[in-house]
């Protein structure tokens, strides 16, 4: 067992202070396991994201509730140097029955990540698969900021984080929460920008103060997801460019998915690796 300070060295050796670190999330590993949970093949990501040349790994929320998760994502780490960047999580947080539940998840996710050493909490509020109503979205606020509060006292930075749902009808959801919580931060997902016809350099533009962390994935011309982020009709030259611009100085991080129906021609991890030379070589990052 490698003791903290071993492995807070070897995290801080990984990754220089003021860079903007590009790493990425294992949904494409963790898509192929029972409950979408990366767990059973968490020492393969740590394994392949490391030889992809990332920056860090951004988790999934169910590896820090498994037995024993933090002790093995920071040998992990320490074994592939490859720090913890955050981790995502979700709720139902429009449901005000629901609050109890999501509270006491997140009393157990957010220190344990920080004993992981991750810095960055990537939040889904929940779909209702409609338009949610003012008082939902009060219910929403209301156990944002509880969970805001804990990321303060462990010294984690909450985004939230979108799929199509927060920002169709014209961005409605997000509104909706920025409406009643302008200080929160964000962590746009710029492939589903794309897929809810939000134009995602437009996107930035409007929210750069807010922007403190993105996922990047690709679209094809014909709506469906690319192999790797080198693929795709994402306009990432003028996203790039537009970060540097603004000064833009949170995480990057490559979230590849693949349709369901969709045979891979390469291993998960070299498209990893591809997408991460694309970010480098377009986004200068």
């Amino acid at each position: 067992m490698i003791t903290r300070r071993e492995w807070l060295a070897s995290a801080a050796a990984a990754v220089k202070p003021g860079k903007v670190a590009v790493g990425a999330h294992p949904w494409v590993f963790a898509a192929k396991q029972p409950n979408a949970d990366p767990t059973p093949v968490l020492e393969q990501i740590f394994r392949e994201f490391g030889a992809a040349g990332l920056d860090g790994v951004e988790l999934m929320h169910k590896v820090l509730l498994s037995e024993g998760g933090v002790e093995r994502v920071r040998e992990l780490s320490r074994r592939h140097r490859l720090p913890v960047i955050g981790t995502s999580w979700s709720g139902a947080m429009w449901k005000r029955e629901e609050h109890g539940a999501i509270l006491a998840e997140a009393r157990l996710v957010i220190p344990r990540l920080e004993k992981a050493g991750g810095r960055t909490l990537g939040i889904s509020v929940g779909d209702a698969r409609r338009k949610k109503t003012p008082a939902e979205l009060d219910a929403q606020a209301e156990v944002l900021r509880q969970v805001m509060k804990m990321c303060a006292d462990h010294g984690v930075v909450p985004n939230l984080h979108n799929h199509v749902y927060e920002v169709r009808d014209g961005e409605h959801d997000l509104n909706g929460t920025l409406a009643r919580i302008p200080e929160i931060k964000l962590g746009p997902d710029l492939g589903w920008l794309y897929r809810a016809k939000v134009d995602p350099v437009d996107f930035i533009r409007r929210h750069k103060s807010r922007l403190v962390f993105a996922h990047l994935r690709n679209e094809k011309a014909g709506g469906t997801w690319p192999e790797t982020l080198a693929e795709g009709v994402i306009d990432y030259p003028a996203a790039g460019k537009l970060l540097h611009e603004i000064g833009f100085s949170g995480e990057l991080v490559i979230e590849l998915a693949h349709e369901r129906d969709f045979t891979p021609t390469r291993g998960y991890g070299e498209s990893v690796r591809l997408s991460r030379e694309y970010v480098r070589r377009v986004m200068r990052y």
